[in-house]
């Protein structure tokens, strides 16, 4: 295989990639932070109440 025709192909397909501005990166950054508070939540809060529930009636038998 040739590296420089590889090397050229890469180079090639990057001038390809369109990147997000500035403010698509803002707005979907912050979307990712608020998506990972609520599934922080709904892990620790809801899926924690519901092992406790589980171990507290296995327990209870």
């Amino acid at each position: 295989m040739n590296l420089n025709r590889t090397v050229q192909d890469t180079r090639t397909e990057l001038r390809k990639i369109t990147w997000p501005t500035r403010e698509e990166t803002v707005r979907l950054t912050l979307v990712v932070i608020a998506l990972s508070i609520v599934l922080a939540f709904f892990l620790g809060i809801v899926v924690d109440r519901a092992f406790f529930w589980l171990y507290s009636q296995l327990v209870g038998l």
